[in-house]
């Protein structure tokens, strides 16, 4: 109960800082422009707190943490004092109107870029780019990379971490080209090159078929968290018990318990544990679940987190505040890229709809990320926010890009588009994004069932 409390807490928290800073985008440009502000509001519904500003702004916080808006003086909703007629937006030029539209998803990126600065200087922990064996039949297996094998470049750009790394390969398959990887193996220094064509872009299927994974270290059958109602919790397990032998058969590691597991679904079977040095017979009924058609067993409980295994591969990646300026805009770029990329690939069935989010998913992100510190918490917010700068630039009626659209439109044929086509364009976007939300929910169901 209490990591979804945290998790809803942090999903209020993110959304709440970067509806503001999409909504002070427009609402600063607006007053800058002389376009008169009637109220600026973090989330809809009911207002839970609001204050009229000298200005005649009113600033309200409402209660349904979803969204927010910029309510502008506007002669298509309500009257407009005739005194006041050259401040309302819609007598504004075009060029006024397009440079208010185009100021909120500009906040995104201001604020990704922001971030991505603070994560620089501040340094970020990672893992070195280091391989793990590539798996039989993979592109890294084919091409010859081994184990141990650390990357230091793709193509022209340096690889610091496996963070950099993994976005680097998705670029590399939307590209689907050859690339030069420079690495080290041993004390040489070693160059081989991957052929990217044919490599699905979709991040479902991606990593398999390159076969980079880091190092899978040595874990010990100790468990982490216990999932309330699940096996585990069933048998009286706790976090921390290390599962000695199951059925009498010696467990040395998580790997080797999670596959003697699987291959048990809805078995009882017998346990010796180690609970803080005293050793326990404990009988657990294996749970069970469905993978691609197979039942396997399921215990409920991960492997408990080990980071001394880890020691030889960590490092802090950080730059001076100077270098992290282009180093941030480069970061916001890729990303933005990326992200458009991935939506085109998307609409021609490319890249599975399974990868599209939902609030529940984001919210479980957000939690865990700020669970683990305000740098990670600030890499979500910075991701998050490049994704609704892309996001709200699409040509989409109801969004900020459609309003763009129908405002080029009128430069080119020197009159506002008509009512009726803006009405039936407000439909069509609507529509559109009750399906994507449809969508995101489907896939957050499809997550929390299996």
């Amino acid at each position: 109960m209490l990591e979804v409390l945290w998790a809803a807490g942090s999903f209020v928290v993110a959304v709440g800082i970067l509806v503001a800073f999409h909504e002070w985008g427009h609402f600063w440009t607006a007053r800058k422009l002389g376009v008169q502000v009637l109220r600026y509001s973090i989330g809809f519904g009911r207002p839970l707190w609001r204050r009229q500003g000298a200005d005649g702004t009113e600033y309200v916080v409402a209660a349904i943490p979803l969204g927010g808006y910029v309510k502008m003086l506007d002669e298509r909703e309500a009257e407009v004092d005739p005194a006041m007629r050259h401040r309302a937006f819609n007598v504004q030029p075009p060029w006024k109107r397009i440079l208010i539209v185009l100021a909120g998803p500009a906040a995104n990126f201001l604020f990704a870029i922001v971030a991505y600065w603070a994560i620089f200087v501040a340094g970020t922990p990672g893992l070195k780019p280091v391989l793990g064996e590539p798996p039989v039949g993979s592109l890294a297996h084919r091409v010859g990379l081994l184990a141990d094998d650390e990357i230091l470049r793709v193509g022209d750009s340096p690889i610091a971490t496996w963070d950099v790394l993994r976005p680097e390969l998705l670029d590399l398959a939307l590209a689907g080209e050859p690339v030069v990887l420079a690495l080290r193996r041993g004390a040489d220094r070693v160059q081989v090159t991957m052929d990217f064509a044919g490599i699905s872009a979709d991040p479902q299927q991606l990593y398999a078929e390159v076969g980079m994974y880091p190092p899978q270290p040595h874990y010990r059958p100790i468990l982490g968290e216990i999932v309330a109602g699940e096996a585990a919790a069933s048998a009286g397990l706790q976090a921390g018990d290390r599962i000695l032998s199951a059925a009498g058969e010696r467990m040395d590691s998580w790997m080797q318990w999670r596959d003697w597991l699987r291959e048990r679904p809805l078995e009882t079977v017998e346990l010796r544990v180690l609970r803080a040095d005293k050793e326990l017979t404990v009988s657990l009924q294996i749970g069970e679940r469905f993978e691609d058609g197979l039942r396997v067993g399921r215990l409920g409980a991960s492997v408990a987190a080990q980071p001394e295994l880890w020691q030889d591969l960590q490092l802090t990646y950080r730059l001076t505040p100077w270098a992290a300026v282009p180093a941030a805009l480069v970061r916001t770029w890729d990303m933005s890229r990326l992200t458009l990329q991935m939506l085109g690939r998307m609409v021609i069935g490319e890249v599975s709809v399974r990868n599209v989010s939902g609030p529940l998913h984001i919210a479980q992100y957000a939690g865990s990320t700020a669970a683990a510190g305000i740098i990670a918490f600030l890499s979500f917010l910075a991701i998050i926010s490049v994704s609704l700068g892309v996001l709200n630039l699409l040509p989409v009626p109801v969004l900020d890009g459609g309003h763009l659209l129908y405002y080029l439109v009128e430069v080119v044929k020197g009159s506002p588009v008509s009512e009726q086509v803006q009405v039936v364009g407000q439909q069509i976007g609507i529509a559109a994004l009750v399906l994507l939300m449809g969508v995101a929910f489907y896939n957050d169901i499809l997550r929390l069932v299996s």
